[in-house]
């Protein structure tokens, strides 16, 4: 967890990097207090890897926590930079022509598009399993029937970031988003499908930031 340092705490890290090592009784002649009221505030700053204490040396600076340093990565990591291709079917299209879809592309989540090409629902596995237990043909069957329709569809834009997208993963429970961007003009109403972020999308682009020397 990556902690929001008071004022206080910032000038203690500033005496050390640029007289450390330092014991604590020369960092609160610093600022003019007692050892006793700095005491949490080092604990503070050692537990969460800001400081390194060495006994009968002092405290030396030991840089920002890696976790400090990851968080801010992945903040500026976007879904534009990782999205796949979206996988799609038309809504004219029958379940089977979908289940036989979602086998060749060995996907999850199949989104459905529209006479124009604009989203129009996201056809899973559960929905197409759920229509499979009925008694008609799948072959009758359009994917306009079974899928979940917009509005109640769960999307992001290119522009946000793969930390947002992934949270959306999680609340909703869900194993793709679409990535989708406003038509303009008259149908500013609609999305253009441009890409999908996946829970795969999400852990190569932690294997890769893992994978980052600096980090």
């Amino acid at each position: 967890m990556v902690i929001e340092l008071t004022k206080r705490q910032e000038q203690i890290l500033q005496i050390v990097k640029d007289e450390g090592p330092i014991t604590g009784e020369q960092i609160a002649e610093r600022l003019n207090l007692t050892r006793a009221t700095l005491r949490p505030d080092l604990s503070i700053l050692t537990m969460s890897g800001y400081l390194e204490a060495r006994p009968r040396v002092g405290y030396f600076y030991a840089g920002r926590p890696a976790g400090s340093v990851i968080s801010e990565r992945l903040h500026k990591l976007l879904v534009n930079d990782y999205k796949a291709m979206p996988i799609v079917v038309s809504e004219s299209a029958s379940a089977y022509d979908a289940i036989v879809t979602l086998f060749l592309e060995d996907v999850g989540t199949l989104f459905v598009v529209n006479q124009k090409g604009y989203l129009a629902g996201v056809l899973s596995r559960k929905d197409l399993l759920r229509a499979s237990l009925g008694n008609k043909s799948l072959e009758d069957v359009p994917v306009g029937i079974i899928m979940t329709r917009m509005p109640n569809i769960v999307t992001c834009q290119p522009e946000d970031t793969l930390y947002s997208a992934a949270k959306k993963l999680i609340d909703f429970q869900i194993d793709s988003l679409p990535v989708v961007r406003p038509a303009e003009g008259e149908d500013s109403r609609n999305y253009e499908l441009v890409g999908r972020v996946t829970k795969t999308t999400i852990a190569k682009a932690f294997v890769e930031l893992g994978s980052e020397s600096k980090v």
